[in-house]
Order: structure tokens, then sequence, then C-alpha cells
């Protein structure tokens, strides 16, 4: 299909033009009978899974259902974070596949996702954690990941401002990943989705699936908001909500929703040049373009479908916040948002085919659904196009639970007794 291309040639042309030669992004098109494949969800990991499919295995008969508009879930409500600062085999090589795909992603989509690798530093408070940070920065380099660990003094000169002497969470080091960085969260949604769109996927906004159709113990489609629509294979990425969708097929799912709240502040002038992540306690923060302060922490610890959090969180966020960076104390929140995690019991993804004749599942994210979007996509895909599973996916099967090959990463899960 024939789509603009962006590029400073064409932004000095239609501004020639006074900006009126610009086309809509993707098309709004109406849904046809029957897919090969249906893809519920439109966030970031349903975009990527369809650009992926076009792409990489020319299957261009697919549909995004989305029950909002694109980049009204998580894609659009987390803190931007991407890394692949990873421990276990289970999980480091896929998150570094992700970031490679992180780092062409912007030539792959011809959109200014606004990728910046500022680097990522995780701040250690004990001579344990420090022996830790050792030991995942030694597994990244075997991984061939990047991983440099820093003492006291190193830390000190890239972090003046953090508080080093605390009584109680003294700084004596850091393991830091220069790869690591942000994105721009509803860039990425607007950059798949044209991407799709641009190869004849057919992306329907405002269309919530209301049920999944069986015949003889396989699925041929589902009922949404606007009829039925059928399809040969069903692709389930609906994040927090993935459980209430498998519930409809009668597969009950080993995930719990949470809410997971994010705050900004108001803009300062620039100090935090990279991703600063807390050893003593669940607090993160990167200082967005616009010199607002992007920063999160724990899920809040009941379960919910909401998009919205509770004050003790903000309290329990800020408090740790302030115990690495005292300044903050002094610094205004301008406003929070909630995203709805879909937590799996060991705290890692699931992608797999599900028992279920043409039922496949791309859910449990916990707290690494934003970073891992390009290579979630990308590797559903392969399982949806060829039938097995991508080889970075290989462990994240839906059987493993019961099987006893849990990829216990931090052992968090969906316990909030834990976090």
């Amino acid at each position: 299909m024939s789509v603009m291309r962006y590029s400073a040639f064409s932004i000095f042309l239609n501004g020639l033009r006074k900006n009126t030669g610009w086309t809509s992004a993707w098309r709004f098109p109406e849904p046809k009978p029957h897919y090969d494949i249906i893809i519920v969800g439109g966030g970031g990991h349903g975009l990527a899974t369809a650009h992926y499919l076009a792409k990489e295995h020319g299957i261009t008969n697919v549909a995004v259902l989305e029950k909002g508009y694109i980049g009204s879930g998580n894609v659009g409500r987390n803190t931007t974070i991407i890394r692949s600062n990873y421990l276990l085999p289970g999980n480091n090589p896929f998150y570094e596949l992700s970031l490679k795909l992180w780092e062409g992603l912007e030539q792959d989509l011809n959109y200014n996702a606004m990728v910046s690798q500022r680097g990522v530093i995780n701040i250690c408070h004990n001579d344990s954690q420090f022996a830790a940070y050792m030991r995942r920065g030694n597994a990244m380099r075997l991984h061939g990941v990047d991983a440099e660990l820093l003492d006291r003094d190193q830390v000190k000169s890239m972090l003046p401002f953090l508080d080093f002497d605390n009584a109680r969470f003294p700084v004596q080091g850091g393991l830091l990943q220069r790869r690591g960085g942000t994105v721009r969260h509803d860039a990425v949604a607007w950059g798949y989705a044209r991407a799709a769109d641009a190869r004849g996927v057919d992306i329907i906004q405002h269309c919530e699936v209301t049920g999944i159709r069986r015949e003889n113990g396989r699925v041929v489609g589902v009922e949404t908001s606007r009829g039925f629509i059928g399809c040969n294979k069903l692709a389930l990425a609906a994040a927090g909500n993935s459980s209430r969708v498998a519930a409809m097929a009668d597969l009950r799912l080993p995930i719990e929703s949470h809410v997971l709240q994010a705050f900004v502040s108001e803009g300062l002038k620039p100090f935090i040049d990279c991703v600063v992540i807390f050893g003593a306690g669940h607090f993160y923060v990167s200082q967005s373009d616009k010199g607002g302060l992007v920063f999160g922490g724990d899920i809040d610890g009941y379960n919910s479908y909401a998009q919205r959090g509770n004050l003790a969180t903000v309290e329990h966020v800020a408090e740790a916040g302030v115990a690495l960076i005292p300044a903050l104390s002094r610094v205004r929140v301008l406003r929070s948002w909630g995203g709805i995690m879909d937590m799996s019991m060991d705290g890692s993804p699931i992608i797999d085919r599900t028992h279920i004749d043409n039922l496949y599942l791309n859910a449990g994210w916990c707290y690494g659904g934003f970073k891992a979007t390009p290579a979630s996509g990308y590797c559903f895909a392969h399982l949806l196009a060829r039938g097995e599973p991508h080889a970075t996916t290989a462990q994240m099967r839906l059987d493993r639970f019961e099987r006893g090959y849990a990829i216990d990463e931090r052992g968090l899960g969906a316990q909030p007794n834990l976090h």
C-alpha cells in the first residue's frame, strides 16, 4: 500500500504547502468477515506482532482489534524505560533481542520513536547487593550484553545528587548498562500502527471482543461489539485484560491483574541524564525532554482492572524517591496514571500456544511489558506464522508452572508481600 514517507524533505515540502499535504497515519477500515489471524489488543505487543507478521512472514490478512483507541492501554501508561540487564537464561537473550530491535526501530518503522540510549544504572547499598550485581553483570557479559560495575566514587561522579551517606541506604556502587534508556511510549504505538497498516493490516479501533466462538473444540472467530469476525488463528495480547478475554474460551490463566502507577513532575532544568533505579526499594526515575521527572515504583498490591491507583502507593513511591534523591522533596508532582499489569506467578512472561486449537497467548509481562515490545511482537509473530516458538522464548511456556520450570528472575510474581 502507498504511504507517505517521513523525512526532512517531506517536512520542508509540507511547510511550503502550509502543512495541508499530510495524510492519516493509518486507515480506519471496517472489519472483514474473516481473517487469517486476529490479534486481540491494540497495544504495543499486538501492533508489533501485526507488523512483524506482515514484514517477516508476508502474512497481511490480519486484524488488530482494540476496544478503545490506539495507545489507550498500557503502551501509553508506563515509564518508557528500555533495558536488557537481566540475569537468567530464560530472560536475558530475549530482552537483549528486544534492545537490539529498539536500536533499529526508527529506521524500520520510518517513525521518530525518540529512542534515547542514555544509560540505566541500578544503585546498590550493601555488600551482598554489590556481589549480586557483580554476578548479574558477569551473566550479562557472558551473553554478549554490555555491563559495567561501578564503585562508589564512579557513581558519585555520574550522579552527585544522590544521598550517598544515608544512614539506612548508603550508596556503595552500581551496575550500569549504557545501551539502556528510554523511548517515547505513545510514538511506539503510533509507529507500529502506521507500519502495520502500510503493509495491509486492518487496525479496528473501538471494537471490543465480547466472546470467543468455538466449533468442535477449535476457535473459529470472535464475537465483538461490531459483529462476528471469523479467523484461522486467534492471538491474545490483551495485557491486564488477558485473564478476562481468555475466560471467554474457558481458559484460566496463571496470572493476576494489578494496578501499577506512574508519575510525572513539573518541568525542571536537566539534571538526571540517565535512568536511575533505587536498590533498597522499588523506585526508578528518568527525566523527559520537557524536563519532567518520570518515575514509578511497586504495584498497588491488590487485584484490579482500574487504570488508577491509591494514595498509599503514592506515598510509598515518594518516600523511596526522597530516600535516594533528597532534592525530590521540593518537586511538585503534576499527574499520575495507572496501567493494568498482568502479573504471572514467577514474574516472567508467557508466549505460547494454548491447548485450545487455534488459540495463542501473549501475556504475563509484569513490570517488563514496555521494554519487551519489539521482541514480544517479533517472537509472537514467529509462533503464529510457523507454529513453533522462537528460540529466545522457548522457556516462556504456559505449562511451565505445572511442570516446575518457573523463570524466577526476582521471584516476585503476583505476590504483593514480596514487592
